[in-house]
């Protein structure tokens, strides 16, 4: 396996390849300091994995990742962050991973073969056959997709944002609900549109549109209870925020919004050993179709077996299991906590779990 580091101290090259060696893989790890290096590779060459930090040299990484992208498609993208960073969004649409900086070759090679698994089992023949039998899949979340791009515009405006959400006026009329819900308002009543933007943040407000968007398309998910199904899916979110820190709490509230989403689509298994692929998976295979995020792809991919990652610590897809299981009533897997280390927080975050809508009125 060849892989391009990018923009990277080529000081840590001899012990990164050594960490390869002791984990006895024979990769072979090409140092750029120059992107260009990087674009102007031989047509020809095949190239396993490329890692760029978020400014690769003179080119921001998530642009230089992006094009890079579309020469080597088949490529596994990984994305260097610093622990403060919060550009996270810049790095989504280019990145299949984000690690942390500096670069560590277990971490590194955790991210490969979890990506590498994720792709075999989305791309496995009952999965596809049972996606092919739905006449028509759920549409891409519109405004949701627009909101995003919007919001990693540095420069857009709490007006421009909710300028774009006027364009729905149902979403509108949610927006404005839950503001004015007993979770935000402390008291104080919103009815400007604008003012339920400042007041909600832009990350919640682009769950509440994602959700929105995503559990009320008319024509799916005939004989679920939706409203049931939202309440989790919200309680979900938040909860699985708070179990991670810095950028990857977002990921971990946007997959923990969507883990349930597959039970939309006919055909597919509820719980493990039913007929069809199981709706975790059947969901991620449709969040790959609308272009979600890697991470949040694979979030709602493992979230009902967490320990299936080779991972070397807890993510997304285990603070969503986490929090699935214990707002559902569903054991946690107790094995793969003790394996990350994370069995001990186990009560604390059942101390976390938000009462049902109905109970919490």
């Amino acid at each position: 396996m060849r892989i391009v580091i990018v923009g990277e101290d080529v000081g840590q090259a001899g012990a990164f390849e050594q960490a390869l060696a002791d984990f006895g893989l024979d990769w072979q790890a090409q140092w750029l300091a120059d992107p260009a290096q990087a674009l102007n590779l031989p047509a020809d060459a095949v190239i396993d994995v490329f890692v760029a930090g978020m400014q690769a040299g003179p080119l921001p990484g998530p642009v230089l990742l992006a094009q890079l992208a579309a020469l080597y498609p088949q490529a596994v993208r990984v994305l260097l962050l610093e622990d403060r960073d919060a550009a996270l969004l810049q790095g989504l649409d280019c990145a299949h991973r984000l690690l942390s900086r500096p670069l560590r070759a277990e971490e590194l090679i955790e991210a490969v073969e979890s990506v590498a698994d994720l792709r075999q089992m989305l791309d496995g023949d009952e999965l596809k056959q049972a996606i092919g039998r739905i006449g028509s899949l759920p549409p891409p979340p519109r405004l949701y997709l627009e909101l995003t791009r919007l919001l990693r515009d540095p420069d857009a405006s709490n007006a421009a944002i909710a300028q774009t959400l006027s364009q729905d006026p149902a979403i509108v009329a949610k927006v404005l609900r839950l503001c004015n819900s007993a979770y935000f308002s402390g008291g104080r009543e919103t009815t400007d549109i604008r003012a339920a933007v400042t007041r909600l943040g832009h990350q919640a407000l682009l769950r509440l549109v994602l959700a929105s968007e995503t559990f009320h398309a008319p024509q799916f998910g005939g004989g679920v209870d939706r409203a049931a199904m939202q309440d989790r899916a919200l309680r979900t979110s938040r909860l699985a925020r708070r179990l991670l820190a810095g950028p990857s709490a977002e990921l971990a509230a946007t997959a923990g919004l969507l883990a349930e989403v597959g039970r939309l689509l006919p055909g597919v298994a509820a719980q493990e050993g039913d007929a069809g692929p199981h709706y975790a998976e059947a969901g991620a295979y449709l969040l790959g179709l609308w272009g979600l995020p890697m991470p949040i792809v694979e979030g709602v991919a493992y979230h009902h077996r967490p320990a299936r990652l080779r991972s070397t610590g807890f993510w997304v897809a285990g603070a969503v299991h986490v929090a699935a299981a214990l707002v559902a009533g569903t054991p946690v897997d107790e094995a793969y906590l003790r394996s990350v280390g994370m069995i001990d927080r186990l009560p604390q975050w059942r101390d976390m779990v938000e009462p049902p809508a109905q109970e919490a009125a």
